[in-house]
């Protein structure tokens, strides 16, 4: 698209196949039409592993009682589970409905990846968490993200009037998630696009930086100012700066809005090995890929105090929050999403371990909390 004269949100499902638009829709179907993947085999995975010894490890599930890990996997609904060390694979399980070769949505995790890719851009100077939010997306003054520092944004201290309810299914939840085309179009109310949502999204009365109130729109604002910053599109940026110097062995997808906007808070298709791959990244500081100082930061954590007075400050008691990834307050790092999905870096016995499940339900804080037992069980394995 870079020698055409049209941008990316001038193409819509009634010229996608008429020229200039279709010099590049031709090659980006998918965009405009839901598509199935015919897999890449630009490197060739190593065949799956056991489990090996973690098989013995117990694992306590939500009604107390105590199971080996592959009958508690199974039981917790569980798609896959691979555990790194020292940065290699040395255990997996799959279950048997599982395709560990395709990737699979990450859902929130979507969003650690927006941080990683801030943190470059500040690397390069072309990002500064001290900005506003309106110097790379003017359209959002009057929003709730008008007078809005970018690391507040980053952070979820944004005073934002917007509640997270996954199965809404009237209101302002089923309106973003209609704006992102993850929910049916109603003839009654007219779809915006993601960006026209959230920069019409009403600020709450308290200061920005005062509150940690987790919200998706926040993300997928971050994505867009990815997209400025860097001049590029968000899947571009993500493949050239992240995906590829990293080694990712199968391609990532994103999903997008009819104006190609991406869902950065949670549209993210990866393979468990490749998000294993990603977090030892994490766990060896970057590897020259994302730079080190800001890895540290994320070590570091965010503002505790005003972790502990949020509304995910149960998860991680003693933790805290910082460009989208949790410090747990004891010792780890994690990236979380809903239906189960987890990726935990400990650094102390350089394990990566990532869990992609199917759950019943969006969240599930009981269980959440026997899968956080879990990955410290296996850590300390």
């Amino acid at each position: 698209m870079s020698a055409s004269s049209f941008k990316r949100s001038d193409i819509n499902l009634t010229n996608w196949r008429e020229r200039p638009y279709s010099t590049w829709t031709f090659q980006n179907v998918s965009e405009f039409v839901p598509s199935a993947q015919a897999r890449s085999a630009r490197l060739e995975e190593a065949a799956a592993l056991p489990l090996g010894k973690f098989a013995d490890v117990k694992v306590t599930n939500v009604n107390g009682t105590e199971l080996a890990l592959p009958d508690f996997l199974s039981d917790s609904n569980s798609d896959s589970l691979v555990i790194m060390r020292g940065g290699d694979v040395i255990a997996e399980w799959h279950a048997p409905h599982t395709d560990p070769s395709r990737p699979h949505i990450v859902f929130s995790i979507s969003k650690s990846f927006t941080g990683l890719l801030a943190g470059i851009l500040e690397a390069e100077g072309k990002l500064s968490f001290a900005d506003l939010v309106t110097k790379y997306i003017p359209d959002a003054v009057g929003s709730a993200y008008d007078e809005l520092t970018v690391r507040d944004l980053f952070n979820m201290t944004v005073a934002i009037d917007f509640e997270e309810v996954y199965l809404d299914k009237n209101g302002d939840f089923d309106r973003y998630r209609r704006a992102m085309l993850w929910n049916l179009e109603r003839a009654d109310d007219p779809t915006p696009t993601l960006r026209q949502l959230m920069c019409s999204l009403p600020r709450a009365p308290h200061p920005h930086g005062s509150k940690h109130a987790y919200r998706s729109p926040n993300a997928d604002m971050a994505g867009l100012v990815v997209e400025a910053a860097s001049g590029q599109r968000y899947a571009e940026f993500l493949s050239t700066t992240l995906w590829q110097p990293m080694g990712a062995h199968t391609d990532a997808f994103i999903t997008v809005d009819r104006a190609g906007n991406p869902r950065s808070s949670g549209g993210i298709s990866v393979t468990a090995r490749d998000l294993a791959r990603l977090g030892d990244l994490v766990r060896q500081g970057g590897k020259g890929i994302v730079p080190a100082a800001f890895i540290e930061t994320l070590w570091a954590g965010g503002d505790r105090k005003v972790w502990s007075q949020g509304d995910q400050r149960l998860l991680y008691p003693g933790g805290s929050y910082r460009a989208y990834w949790y410090e747990t307050g004891t010792g780890a790092l994690a990236g979380m999403g809903i239906f189960g999905q987890c990726v935990w870096i400990d650094r102390a016995s350089e394990t990566v371990i990532v869990r992609q499940s199917s759950e019943a339900v969006p969240i599930d804080d009981k269980l959440d909390q026997r899968v956080i037992a879990m990955m410290k069980t296996i850590s300390a394995t």
